[in-house]
């Protein structure tokens, strides 16, 4: 029995939960660096959860709070929930609630919550009378584990892109990825091998924006925790190996205005309309600052090197992938899109996807002008060409992104002020950290030489 004071959508999980005999919940949210965290309780806590949250120590998680302000309080969202396909038996189950973060002494969403700073890019969309749709394109690699469980670098298979098996030894880790994805109320599109050995991508549905950045924390975990029953180790990391293809996090977005996508126009010659180059334009325009949050550590610049099929010029295309931003071909007038081909797996969902709103959104605001595309292979170009072409790049590595960043209004303003100041001095730490560091790489070059 229930108090009442439920919902109907949080009575429906109540009644879930009793007929999935699910016998723990975990209470999910994300640090502000994309590290899921969770609050383990018995499912008999779920109407209290509902109905007063569940507290927690703030000053435990990197970045949230300090010691003498560190209660908070996790209020779940009733349409998250669902069991864990690797914790289900015949006898009980685990299920996961996404719960928005609340600051105790001012009953308001606590601003260091990167869930709660995506709401506030939907709710200036909103402002504008344009929903939000995204869809990502995820990449992983899996590795074998050593005899003590550590993960090494040693690919689990010999497989290129498409490739299938024998070549292809993952095509069963993936299957049971996929199944336990499904359960969990994916709908995925495709799977299949990616260019590099050890390599892989699972594609889902195009969802509102909030919905697609809880399922990219949650594939994470999934993927994560399924390959681990396989005895592999699957990582998000965008370069593990060097001279190879990274991993990449292919985001595709468009907005709806009345039901219909915003960003479609059959007279123009590439689909696309005036408010969908605007957004286009202010994606390329805030695209360095932008680069700290979709690329946020120091092995993304690894990734965004010429060569490798990761974008590093500031520019947009119809055809090649050199570019930036891509416009894919559209059957249907309702799939217009953009996609975003810079930001890597390694980001949080939550940030990446409201920079790029919040940098689009002001593009369609301030009006500007989208440059035309470039078709041709702007990795053959040389420095004179991308000057005539007036083509920018991409920071080349972390602290010159969060310098960038430092600059950016616009994108500093979508962070917040609590999740900026926080970001900032992480990443700052992160870069001189590894500035200090000596590589195997130097010890290999530079030892017996000098």
């Amino acid at each position: 029995m229930t108090s009442g004071n439920l919902s109907a959508e949080e009575e429906a999980v109540i009644e879930q939960i009793e007929e999935q005999n699910v016998d723990f919940l975990r209470l999910q949210f994300t640090d502000i660096l994309g590290t899921v965290k969770n609050v383990s309780v018995p499912a008999s806590q779920a109407e209290k959860a509902f109905t007063e949250g569940i507290y927690f120590d703030g000053s435990s998680i990197d970045g949230f709070v300090r010691i003498q302000e560190s209660d908070m309080r996790l209020e779940p969202d009733p349409t998250t929930f669902a069991v864990l396909p690797w914790r289900k038996t015949e006898e009980s189950a685990a299920a996961r609630l996404i719960c928005d973060v609340m600051d105790t002494s001012t009953g308001e969403p606590f601003p260091g919550d990167p869930r709660g700073v995506l709401k506030r890019a939907i709710d200036r969309a909103d402002e504008m009378g344009y929903e939000i749709n995204a869809a990502p394109e995820p990449e992983f690699f899996l590795f074998e584990e050593d005899e003590e469980g550590r993960a090494t670098t040693k690919t689990n298979d010999a497989g290129g892109y498409f490739d299938l098996a024998p070549k292809d030894l993952a095509s069963d880790v993936r299957r049971d990825i996929i199944y336990g994805l499904e359960s969990m109320g994916f709908d995925i599109e495709a799977s299949h091998h990616e260019v590099a050995e050890g390599q892989h991508e699972i594609n889902f549905t195009y969802d509102d924006a909030l919905s697609t950045a809880d399922n990219v924390a949650t594939f994470r975990s999934v993927v994560r925790a399924i390959a681990a029953e396989h005895d592999l180790h699957a990582t998000f990391m965008p370069k593990p190996i060097p001279r190879i293809n990274g991993s990449g996090m292919h985001t595709h977005i468009s907005l709806f205005q009345n039901g219909e996508n915003a960003f479609h126009d059959d007279d123009d010659e590439f689909n696309l309309s005036e408010t969908a180059k605007q957004f286009t334009a202010g994606i390329l325009e805030h695209a360095p600052a932008i680069t700290a949050v979709s690329n946020p550590t120091v092995n993304s610049y690894k990734r965004l090197v010429p060569g490798y099929e990761a974008p590093v010029y500031v520019a947009w295309s119809d055809r090649n992938r050199s570019a930036l931003i891509r416009k894919p071909a559209a059957r249907v007038p309702a799939a217009s899109r953009i996609e975003a081909r810079f930001p890597d797996p390694s980001c949080n969902p939550y940030l990446a996807f409201a920079a790029l709103i919040h940098a689009g959104l002001d593009g369609i605001e301030q009006g500007l002008d989208c440059p035309d595309p470039v078709r041709e292979n702007i990795y053959e170009f040389d420095e004179q060409k991308r000057e005539e072409y007036g083509i920018d790049t991409l920071p080349t590595n972390l602290g010159e992104a969060v310098d960038a960043l430092e600059e950016d209004e616009v994108i500093a303003n979508a962070l917040g002020e609590h999740v900026y100041e926080k970001f900032i001095e992480a990443k700052r730490a992160e870069f001189k950290d590894y500035l200090v560091d000596v590589s195997d790489w130097e010890i290999d070059r530079y030892l017996e030489k000098f």
